[in-house]
């Protein structure tokens, strides 16, 4: 059984999207709700052990149907893909709790979809094909239209033609670059394509560097990338909250993908076709910062906020992955776990926030109060103090170790002052909202509304996640820079590696 955990993260998913498509899991919402955090549950358990084991025993290829590279279908499991599998796993347990409270009654089909959508991330983060990485890209994506829109409504609808378009465009991008890239390289497996890129023919490199730059483009889309920022706001706020905190992990599969493709295979040692991208992400990561703090001073509502942070992430991220040192990766790793915990607590905060307060929702207006303000008001101080990046919480650390990450590097006049000044819009803007949220209230309210007991152990999971990274910084940071150490070599394993 063992030597079969490298698939388990992809079959337990479908499988579970299977059963719950069917009789009697079909039949009423309660043994749907059960089943779908059992499975959650038991997502959590696999991945976790296939992350000790990789930690172990160091990287682990498993060839599909035993058939070996560059023919066979490859899942490649090393600390970066196993850490972002057991990240996706655990929050797809928080989304599945949160969702079993009502959620999931406004719109059918809700909890397979959501496991629809982690076999896709799941898949993204264990391929070792580039090919197989579209496959996934799709799955993800298809799962991602349906949740966009569970529950309807005209807004719901409009974000999501939005969405739907650009995708669709990038998918296409996506394959013209699978086709350029097959014809120069010959294989779409990442180990030979390492292998090969440093001895392209003469007269194919600038076809080469035309494949690298468009997955340049469709990766920088996944990820929400300066321009192509503009489809994430709209659609994070008009997602039921569940969800939104779900997809707070799909724009990580962008910046995963940029790791992968170029920061290996058109890494430091791809000869003429070696870091063609790093130009390009210096004044992109830098223009994304930018764009999102505008944004985020300009929210109107709880979850625009929300997901114009994710923006300012995202273009942190970005500034570490240009930046392509062992020291910038190892930090860029702590942060991302970090910001994919912190904005998906916030997106549950925000349903808990607009189930009680009425027709006001999450906007920045005066409305009737909370039924609980301390215990909301507490939690969204924590998740606060997150985002912002003050101590005590993890946040302060991921952005002290990027800025240190910069300063090793004689980059800090780049990285520092979007970094600092992120902060600080976030620190206004989450100032501004409290206060609106908490304390600019009027009248009574008069309904019972109260946040549900699963909804509560979702939000509780992902706050007390927070400072246990604090607890735990030194061997999580100690993890995250062996990550970085597989990243650079994993490929060379890959090459070297037996089917599982």
């Amino acid at each position: 059984m063992l030597q079969h955990l490298p698939v388990l993260p992809l079959l337990i998913p479908l499988l579970a999207g299977a059963l719950l498509l069917m009789p009697p899991l079909t039949n009423g919402l309660r043994w749907q709700r059960l089943a779908g955090t059992l499975f959650s549950m038991l997502l959590l358990i696999a991945t976790v052990a296939l992350l000790l084991k990789v930690h172990n025993e160091g990287t682990l290829v498993y060839a599909v149907g035993e058939w070996n590279p560059p023919f066979g279908i490859l899942l490649v499991a090393d600390r970066l893909s196993t850490m972002m599998c057991v990240l996706t796993a655990f929050l797809l347990l928080c989304v599945q709790l949160f969702s079993s409270a009502t959620e999931d009654q406004q719109g059918k089909f809700l909890h397979p979809l959501l496991m629809f959508q982690a076999l896709g991330i799941q898949g993204a983060f264990l391929t070792g094909d580039i090919f197989n990485l579209f496959v996934f890209f799709e799955v993800l994506l298809i799962a991602s239209y349906a949740l966009l829109i569970h529950g309807g409504g005209p807004q719901k609808t409009l974000a999501n033609v939005h969405y739907v378009t650009l995708n669709l465009a990038g998918s296409a991008l996506f394959l013209f670059a699978l086709g350029i890239i097959y014809g120069t390289f010959g294989t779409l497996n990442m180990a030979d394509m390492q292998q090969r890129a440093a001895h392209i023919d003469a007269n194919d490199v600038q076809l080469a560097k035309s494949g690298a730059m468009l997955l340049l483009v469709v990766f920088g889309l996944k990820s929400a990338m300066m321009p192509l920022h503009f489809w994430l706001p709209r659609a994070y706020a008009a997602a039921p909250a569940p969800v939104a905190a779900l997809f707070a992990i799909m724009t990580k599969v962008g910046v995963y993908s940029l790791w992968r493709v170029h920061g290996t295979i058109f890494g430091d040692n791809a000869g003429e076709l070696a870091n063609i991208a790093q130009p390009w992400l210096w004044p992109l990561g830098w223009l994304t910062v930018v764009v999102g703090i505008i944004a985020t001073l300009a929210s109107k509502t709880l979850r625009e906020l929300t997901a114009n942070l994710v923006i300012v992430s995202i273009g942190s991220l970005l500034l570490m992955v240009a930046l392509n040192t062992h020291e910038a990766t190892s930090a860029a790793l702590y942060y991302l776990v970090h910001s994919t915990l912190a904005t998906a607590l916030m997106f549950l905060l925000a349903g808990l926030i607009i189930q009680q307060r009425g027709k006001a929702e999450d906007r920045f207006v005066q409305s009737r109060p909370v039924n609980q303000p301390a215990l909301l008001g507490g939690l969204f101080f924590l998740a606060a103090l997150a985002l912002i990046g003050m101590p005590p919480i993890s946040g302060f650390i991921g952005k002290a170790l990027m800025l240190k990450a910069a300063l090793a590097s004689e980059q800090a006049a780049w990285i520092w002052p979007p970094i600092l000044i992120a902060s600080l819009a976030a620190l206004i803007m989450l100032s501004r909202s409290g206060g609106t949220l908490f304390w600019r209230t009027r009248g009574e309210n008069s309904e019972a509304t109260r946040a549900y007991p699963s909804q509560l152990t979702a939000v509780m999971l992902l706050m007390v996640s927070l400072p246990l990274m604090v607890v735990f910084a030194g061997t999580i940071t100690e993890f995250t820079q062996m990550a970085a150490d597989d990243l650079k070599q994993g490929i060379t394993l890959i090459t070297g590696g037996e089917d599982a």
